[in-house]
């Protein structure tokens, strides 16, 4: 785990038995660090989103979308390394073709946007990934199958603003049940305040992708007076 993991998540995975070996904060020490781990004790390399099957386990997402809404029309979902929005994308252009499906990504870590847009993977440096708050989103570029699922099945990438994602944050824990971690709120977050730039929709589905939020960050944004929490 990088060292600049929030506590919340450093203790619960801990709590669950594991050893963690932490490394810097870039996606190519930890994939370094694995492949030596693997190679000295024998171990088996899960990768986080660039692996066939862990795209298609993803892909059981998109599937009970459908199930729970037929009738969407667009599937706003977050964008890290890319497995959650290729299963997804997939799953839904396979048996819904016309709904469509928008990437969504912090304006500070925005390398799938840009990727998309120049066709080619673009890498962005660690320093600039790790200013935005959705620390689950990261990545410093898309893996290379995820790519080509999002070139293949996704219709955009949009991005939303840090004040945008707290603001979502925010709005989501009045209720318990859909309490985000900042990571979490960003496809929401698109929903909430950028939705005149979306495609025009009869039924939408945000994907909220994780609730470990850090209770003091919480706090914090519960506490604080945003300045804007209504769309725009």
């Amino acid at each position: 785990m990088p060292r600049n993991a929030p506590a919340i998540k450093r203790e619960a995975t801990a709590a669950l038995g594991a050893e963690i070996v932490f490394v810097g904060p870039s996606g190519v020490e930890r994939q370094v660090k694995a492949e030596e781990l693997a190679a000295e004790h024998g171990y088996i390399i899960v990768p986080p989103y660039d692996d066939e099957k862990i795209i298609a386990g993803q892909g059981t997402a998109g599937l009970e979308i459908l199930e729970d809404l037929p009738e969407v029309d667009l599937v706003l979902v977050p964008i890290g390394g890319g497995g959650l929005i290729s299963g997804i994308s997939t799953a839904i252009k396979s048996l819904k073709p016309d709904a469509k499906v928008i990437g969504v990504e912090p304006e500070l870590a925005a390398d799938a946007q840009a990727s998309f847009r120049a066709g080619h993977i673009v890498k962005f440096p660690a320093e600039q990934v790790l200013s935005t708050s959705a620390d689950g989103l990261r990545s410093q570029y898309v893996g290379t199958l995820t790519f080509e699922h999002i070139r293949r099945y996704v219709d955009d990438v949009v991005t939303v603003s840090e004040e945008d994602i707290l603001n979502a944050v925010k709005i989501l824990a009045e209720n318990p049940k859909t309490a985000a971690e900042p990571s979490g709120a960003v496809a929401p977050a698109a929903w909430l305040f950028h939705r005149d730039s979306l495609p025009k929709s009869n039924f939408t589905v945000a994907v909220i992708s994780g609730g470990n939020i850090d209770p003091e960050l919480l706090k914090k944004v519960l506490s604080s007076e945003h300045s804007t929490l209504s769309s725009r």
